[in-house]
């Protein structure tokens, strides 16, 4: 059941958007604002903020006045963005995010970090084109000689950063985001296993932040390359995996931190100095457990304020764990877990955890954080829904992902009632599938090669363009949308398309 005091907050809104949307402006400022709901809508400009209000300008020139907290989840984004470009004197409302999960506000055309500027999948960028032609969009330059590996790319400044596996060591390669050209290379570590690395950069204030597969991991200067300080998870914090495909995460920087999760009984998640990589705290994990396996997960750390408590949610071998801004684990929950690979990072909204894990013995669940601990809402099984690795997307309400063990069936789910509103659908490729979102669509990046680009609607699946790229492996690398463009790696090789709409 909906809490009251989420239909109350959606009838007020209604009343506030329940305006014509067929309205059509020349200006590029002008687009089309949803509420939170995804019921109403209002095409308009954006002219001012002022005390968590937008003020909207319609086209016969009339003004609505919307709190932020109302809008879509993107729209908040988009607002916060254009809050702090124009320079305005007043902060979005608290709900509303204003920065993202590095701790820096994001810059257009930029992809700092894991799943994006917000570290949801969910990139802020508008005019991309909403179908894509037979043979899919233009190809605009490939780069090869970054090495083997499944992760994927961060772009800051200008640059592309990847990690990567050749002649048994592991890289951090800067690339030339115009052109991709390479720029500089630093050593992260011993690559002899797998084809590593896994994770992916994160950039923050002037440094990049990379781990290699057994738990390198190094701190660079994001201009030049050069080596400021490097940590071994094993050695430093007796750090170790729940299995052996290797160290996944991207670490999370926050403010003048960097939080990561070593996986140790006594450290298994660390916060450390970004300018000198001191420890600062260290979150001993209680043995033991009914499911899962004892070390870290391959997923990466999620910023909570449930209950009206920071924390860093994050997904490891036992479960779902919330740890506080000082370090002290604050909930578990290993409903969840299976014993193979936890992987997709969870969803954080409001008081809401969602998480969901494979292998056909995770499945799914909903979880409310108070300050007394952690509730479970709904579970589902893993025949019900299940999110293999490629991750999910939350948008207004609803929960985007491909369900299946080794499947990316597009399905989609209402958050807080656990309906699910459409799926699984057989999609267009084949195998798990990597998730992203942009300006009003799903990208699926299926690990046969296939790229799809959905419409992101709960009223069904939509398919609205399709292309086949030719693979040397999995294709399990994350799309990552920034500038306008789409980059896809396969292994030694990164692809830069063209998804600007004409």
């Amino acid at each position: 059941m909906i809490p009251r005091r989420l239909l109350f907050a959606a009838a007020t809104l209604g009343l506030l958007l329940l305006l014509p949307a067929n309205f059509c402006f020349a200006q590029e400022a002008a687009r089309t604002w949803t509420d939170s709901t995804g019921t109403f809508k209002v095409t308009a400009k954006l002219i001012s903020i002022d005390d968590g209000v937008a003020k909207l300008e319609k086209e016969d020139g009339t003004t609505v006045d919307v709190p932020l907290s109302k809008l879509s989840s993107a729209d908040r984004r988009i607002a916060a963005r254009w809050k702090k470009e124009a320079g305005a004197a007043n902060d979005p409302p608290s709900d509303a995010p204003a920065g993202d999960a590095t701790g820096q506000a994001a810059k257009p055309g930029e992809w700092p970090t894991w799943r994006g500027p917000n570290r949801d999948g969910i990139s802020p960028e508008t005019g991309l084109l909403s179908e894509w032609p037979a043979e899919g969009p233009p190809l605009l330059w490939t780069a090869t000689g970054i090495g083997t590996g499944y992760g994927s790319v961060a772009v800051a400044n200008g640059k592309i950063y990847v990690g990567g596996r050749e002649n048994g060591e592991e890289s951090l390669h800067a690339l030339d985001a115009s052109s991709g050209n390479p720029l500089w290379s630093t050593r992260l570590g011993p690559g002899s296993r797998e084809k590593g690395t896994n994770g992916t950069p994160t950039v923050h204030d002037g440094r990049v932040f990379a781990m290699s597969f057994e738990g390198d991991l190094v701190a660079a200067d994001a201009n030049s390359g050069d080596e400021i300080w490097r940590k071994s998870f094993a050695r430093d914090f007796g750090g170790r995996m729940m299995s052996g495909w290797g160290y996944s995460e991207s670490p999370l920087a926050d403010g003048d931190r960097l939080i990561c999760t070593p996986g140790g009984d006594r450290a298994m998640m660390v916060a450390l100095d970004q300018a000198t990589g001191a420890t600062l705290w260290a979150t001993p994990m209680p043995p033991g457990g009914t499911r899962g396996k004892d070390g870290a997960g391959y997923s990466s750390i999620a910023i909570s304020n449930a209950g009206g408590v920071k924390q860093y949610v994050q997904l490891v071998g036992r479960g779902v764990i919330g740890v506080s801004a000082q370090g002290k684990l604050l909930w578990g929950y290993d409903g969840v877990a299976n014993s193979t690979a936890n992987v997709p990072t969870p969803i954080v909204s409001g008081d809401y955890v969602f998480c969901s894990s494979g292998y056909d013995d995770g499945g799914s669940a909903l979880l409310q954080i108070g300050r007394g601990g952690v509730r479970p809402v709904y579970t589902k099984r893993p025949n019900e829904v299940q999110n293999h690795h490629g991750g999910m997307i939350l948008l207004d309400g609803k929960i985007y992902m491909g369900h299946g063990h080794n499947n990316g069936l597009p399905l989609c789910l209402d958050m807080l009632s656990g309906r699910v509103l459409w799926g699984p659908e057989r999609g267009a490729g084949g195998g798990s599938a990597a998730l992203a979102y942009a300006d009003g669509h799903l990208y699926f990046r299926y690990e046969d090669g296939v790229m799809a680009l959905v419409e992101a609607s709960p009223q069904g699946y939509r398919l609205k363009g399709e292309f086949r790229e030719r693979v040397r492996d999995r294709a399990w690398p994350q799309p990552v949308i920034a500038g306008k463009k789409l980059y896809l790696r396969d292994q030694d090789t990164l692809r830069c398309y063209d998804i600007a709409a004409k």
